[in-house]
């Protein structure tokens, strides 16, 4: 048996965006770094199972895919300096949007909360040297979320993948978004090769310039489609 985890199941469908064909692909593994990660939160360290990465809100997939495009506060802050006309917001692409789909999916399996209390428990007793390791001085809800590298929660992912509960392992991660407590996500392990496809059903559509949600977190943004 695992270690002691608060796990619950997804009670909704999953979004996500990613690239065409199949937003809901595993990545090529020809696409991970020289770590065998692709540089995402929950990957695996050891470049054993893929991570999928998906929100309980519509929004918030298009917010955690939009983020990148956000200017730094650097930039914000001169630009509130600088008289006369306003600068045009920043852009993304037109192409960015034609190159991707919006999934939805109903996910099946137990997935650990890694904010609860009884998990950060579990966590700090386990992780405490891999975290002092990587220069933490504590782990909480503030470090996994916002202060943790990333090549620790890797390690949590790794940890969690290894766990057991009463009806097998776990199908991922479910942990809050930094860019606001309304949008939760979820990091969906691969199974083993002998193990049971958590998805129990999937679907993809195209996302037109004028979706509600895109443009409701364009606007948080202040970003322009182009």
């Amino acid at each position: 048996m695992s270690e002691a985890f608060a796990s619950v199941e997804p009670d909704g469908p999953l979004y996500r965006l990613g690239r065409h064909p199949d937003p809901w692909a595993w990545p090529d593994w020809s696409y991970a770094g020289p770590d065998g990660t692709f540089g995402n939160r929950y990957d695996d360290p050891e470049a054993s199972y893929r991570v999928l990465y998906a929100s309980s809100q519509r929004i918030g997939a298009f917010l955690e895919t939009l983020a990148r495009f956000r200017p730094d506060l650097e930039v914000i802050a001169e630009l509130d300096l600088i008289e006369g006309e306003d600068e045009p917001p920043p852009a993304v692409p037109r192409s960015w949007l034609d190159n991707r789909l919006l999934g939805e999916a109903t996910v099946a399996g137990r997935f650990v909360d890694v904010a609860d209390t009884t998990s950060l428990a579990t966590l700090r007793t386990t992780l405490a040297a891999s975290a002092i390791r990587h220069g933490l001085d504590e782990i909480d809800a503030a470090t996994i979320r916002l202060r943790a590298p990333r090549a620790f929660t890797q390690q949590v992912s790794r940890f969690v993948y290894e766990q057991r509960h009463d009806r097998g392992a776990f199908a991922g991660i479910r942990y809050r978004s930094r860019l606001g407590d309304d949008v939760v996500n979820w990091a969906i392990f691969e199974p083993a090769p002998d193990g049971t496809s958590p998805f129990m059903a999937a679907m993809v559509a195209r996302i037109e310039a004028d979706d509600p949600d895109l443009q409701a977190a364009l606007r948080l943004f202040g970003l322009t489609l182009t």
